[in-house]
């Protein structure tokens, strides 16, 4: 049986067809038939996958993780072991025979999956989202979207070249409080809007620098990718024992730290509430402390500020008791604050504020959307959801490519003019820095042989 197809018998009846069905059950036709199925792979399976990417999708019927990938046997044995026990019990029958595989170039060769979900360390997003496109696959992306702007514009780029539907794994978008604070900012509810406060948790310095035997079930050369060679320590990687925060999210080799990991979803709430998703900041100074030893070595505090084409300017600060996470937007008329609350999407995750997940200066803000409102935005209920349905459906999905390599565009701006400690004049239609050489050398890393896009 195909899947992709009702099982049938034709013949050729003068310039028509007869169609005569094969006798199958009545199970087989209806929206959760096999033919309709959305067989997706799991690139990558730790603590982000098995905590939520994984369980995102399963909960849907007309969805299936039918494979896994990982460079870590360990791992990759312990992703199949969940996922075959994970539908048995929904079933109530045995799922066996989900498919393994090292390298996710195999993976995305396997003509049964329809979809892929990528949540490996940030240094690997642009590249395999690249490779799942040309292979036609749909992709869920966790945030953030590439290492470089330059990866970002070539995965954007392929995306829509090959015509398939990635969405970006930053969850605010279908959280209520976030759409409905956009939502109200852009029907003016706080008079015009002058500025974004963005609050985001900070990183410790530390990890042990400690020279360690990689391990023979994990392909360190290949996990390294197209980052410099270096050598192994655990607490540079991922824990052998057990699925607790990796090492490598606070290393610069494979991410920017924390304004790219949260600010990757923050950012992109900023640019929802004053309508330049597809655009990014015309000016952007910062500083930040950087740690002077240890194996971790991401930004510590820091001061960010940009400026938009529109006069907002957004501003990005280490959050504290006083600027709790989450953003305070400002307008001529008052201010709304919104946050995750109490949620948070993994274990381990760093929830330092349990203040109300929607605030303002004053409750008329909040008061419900009515004629007089205009503007309503794309409501997701959930974030999985709407990537499958947009892949069910053939329609516009919530965070598209564009879109988020546009808000991690906004991040990594910030993170170069950290580096830099001086102001950056930013052209968002040619992505290019305005006469800077220096600050234009930074937007693209070199790459390892053989790892180059």
């Amino acid at each position: 049986m195909n899947r992709r197809n009702f099982i049938k018998r034709t013949v050729s009846v003068g310039t028509g067809l007869l169609v005569v069905p094969t006798i199958v059950p009545a199970s087989v036709f209806g929206p959760n038939a096999p033919s309709n199925r959305i067989n997706i792979g799991a690139i990558g399976c730790g603590r982000i996958s098995r905590d939520h990417d994984m369980p995102g999708v399963w909960k849907y019927d007309y969805a299936r993780l039918i494979a896994a990938s990982d460079l870590d046997t360990n791992r990759l044995a312990d992703a199949k072991t969940l996922i075959e026990s994970t539908y048995s019990k929904k079933l109530g029958s045995p799922y066996t025979g989900v498919k393994t595989y090292v390298n996710y170039e195999e993976m995305l060769a396997d003509k049964d999956i329809d979809a892929v979900l990528v949540s490996t360390p940030d240094h690997w997003h642009a590249k395999i989202a690249i490779d799942a496109a040309r292979a036609g696959k749909h992709i869920y992306l966790q945030k953030p979207t590439s290492l470089t702007i330059d990866e970002g514009r070539k995965m954007s780029n392929a995306v829509n070249a090959n015509g398939v539907i990635l969405q970006i794994g930053s969850q605010q978008r279908s959280m209520e409080q976030f759409r409905v604070a956009c939502e109200l900012v852009r029907n003016g509810r706080i008079g015009q809007l002058k500025t974004i406060d963005v609050r985001l948790p900070g990183d410790p310095p530390g990890g042990s620098t400690v020279e360690m035997p990689a391990p023979a079930t994990f392909d360190y050369d290949k996990w390294l990718g197209q980052t410099p060679y270096v050598y192994y320590t655990e607490e540079r990687v991922h824990p052998q024992k057990g699925y607790g925060r990796p090492g490598w999210l606070r290393c610069e080799q494979f991410g920017a730290g924390m304004i790219t990991g949260w600010g990757a979803h923050h950012f992109d709430i900023a640019h929802w509430a004053m309508d330049r998703e597809y655009s990014g900041p015309i000016e952007i100074s910062g500083k930040a402390k950087f740690a002077t030893g240890g194996l971790w070595d991401v930004h510590g505090d820091y001061s960010t500020e940009m400026l938009y084409d529109n006069g907002v300017i957004v501003t990005g600060t280490t959050e504290s008791k006083e600027k709790p996470n989450g953003l305070l937007i400002t307008g001529t008329e008052g201010w709304i604050f919104v946050s995750r609350g109490s949620y948070a999407a993994s274990a381990n995750e760093p929830i330092s504020t349990k203040s109300k997940a929607l605030q303002a200066s004053n409750e008329k803000i909040l008061s419900p959307l009515t004629d007089n409102d205009p503007v309503r935005l794309y409501v997701s209920k959930d974030h999985h959801g709407n990537w499958l349905e947009s892949i069910r459906d053939s329609k516009k999905n919530i965070t598209p490519a564009e879109v988020a390599h546009r808000s991690c565009t906004a991040c990594l701006l910030q993170h170069i003019a950290m580096k830099l400690n001086r102001k950056l004049y930013w052209d968002p239609t040619l992505e290019r820095f305005k006469n800077d050489d220096e600050a234009n050398s930074m937007i693209a890393r070199p790459h390892r042989p053989p790892y180059q896009f």
